[in-house]
C-alpha cells in the first residue's frame, strides 16, 4: 500500500468497528495478564466530541495500550513505513493513518484535522519521537495544541509507564504497564497561533503529563520496592531454617519433655 492510498483510506473509511472492538475485546484482558496493565482516570476522556489525547512516548506498543484504556475508537499517527507492508490494512482498520517523519506533512496533518471535525479522539505523541529512557521525558512540541486549538477539542494530558521493555526476544518481560488520564484541558477559546499552541502545551498540558509520569514511576518503585522486601524476608527465614544447630540447641532437642502437674482443687 502507497502512502497515498493508506492516506485516502484513512479519509474515507475510518476505524473498522468490527475489527477495533473485537480486538480490543482479545487483546485487552491478555495485556492485563501479561503485563498487569492498570489504567486510572478514564473518566477524563470525553464520552462524544472531538478530542486530543497527549501521552508521553516510550515504545511502538504506546498507540495500542492508549486505544485499549478507553472504549472510544483512537485515532493516532504512525511512520509510514508501517505501511508498506502486509499490516497496512490492519493498521488502517484500527485507526492508524501514515505520516512522513522528520519533515512537514500537509496531508498527514490535514487527515487529522478530518478525525476532529467529525467529532473523533486522535492521539498525537508531543515528543515526536520514542523516548525510551524509564525514567525521562523529552520537551514537548506544540503540534498537538494546535490541531486542538483549531478544532475546538479539549486535550486529555496523558501518562505510560512500563512500555520501554515489553519484551526479551519473543517472550513478554514481566514488567507492568501503566496509564493515567488527567483532566481535559479546553482549548477551544484559545487564538491558533503559535504561541497560544506552544503555550498551550509546554505550561498546561506537559506539567500534567509530567506530573502523572513521576506518579506512576513512583508506584512502579514501590512495588518493586515491596517485593524485594518480601523476598528478602524469606530468603532470611529459608537460612535461618537451614542453618546449623549449636550442640546446646542438639543436646536440648534430646531431652525429654517434661508434661505439666495439673494440681487438684
Amino acid at each position: 500500500m502507497t502512502y497515498d492510498e493508506a492516506q485516502a483510506l484513512a479519509r474515507s473509511r475510518g476505524v473498522s468497528r468490527p475489527v477495533y472492538g473485537t480486538i480490543r475485546f482479545l487483546i485487552l484482558p491478555l495485556v492485563k495478564l501479561l503485563w498487569r496493565f492498570r489504567i486510572t482516570g478514564s473518566e477524563h476522556i470525553p464520552k462524544d466530541g472531538p478530542c486530543v489525547i497527549a501521552p508521553n512516548h516510550k515504545s511502538f506498543y504506546d498507540s495500542f495500550f492508549v486505544g485499549l484504556a478507553t472504549p472510544r475508537h483512537v485515532r493516532f499517527m504512525a511512520k509510514k513505513e508501517l505501511f508498506e507492508g502486509r499490516s497496512a490494512r490492519l493498521l488502517s482498520a484500527l485507526g492508524a493513518f501514515p505520516v512522513r517523519r522528520g519533515e512537514a506533512d500537509p496531508d498527514a496533518l490535514e487527515t487529522a484535522r478530518m478525525v476532529l471535525r467529525e467529532g473523533g479522539v486522535l492521539a498525537l505523541f508531543p515528543e515526536g519521537t520514542r523516548h525510551r529512557e524509564p525514567d525521562e521525558l523529552r520537551a514537548p512540541r506544540r503540534g498537538a495544541g494546535r490541531l486542538a486549538i483549531e478544532a475546538g477539542a479539549p486535550i486529555v494530558p496523558c501518562a505510560i509507564s512500563g512500555t520501554e521493555k515489553l519484551f526479551a526476544g519473543w517472550l513478554p518481560r514481566p514488567v507492568r504497564v501503566q496509564l493515567a488520564f488527567a483532566a481535559p484541558i479546553p482549548a477551544g477559546d484559545l487564538e491558533a497561533t503559535p504561541e497560544a499552541a506552544a503555550d498551550l502545551i509546554e505550561n498546561q498540558v506537559w506539567p500534567e503529563v509530567e506530573r502523572e509520569f513521576r506518579s506512576l514511576r513512583a508506584k512502579q518503585g514501590l512495588i518493586a520496592a515491596l517485593l524485594a522486601a518480601l523476598a528478602a524476608g524469606g530468603g532470611v527465614a529459608i537460612r535461618q531454617q537451614r542453618k546449623p544447630k549449636t550442640r546446646a540447641q542438639k543436646v536440648k532437642a534430646k531431652l525429654p519433655k517434661r508434661k505439666k502437674r495439673i494440681g487438684r482443687r
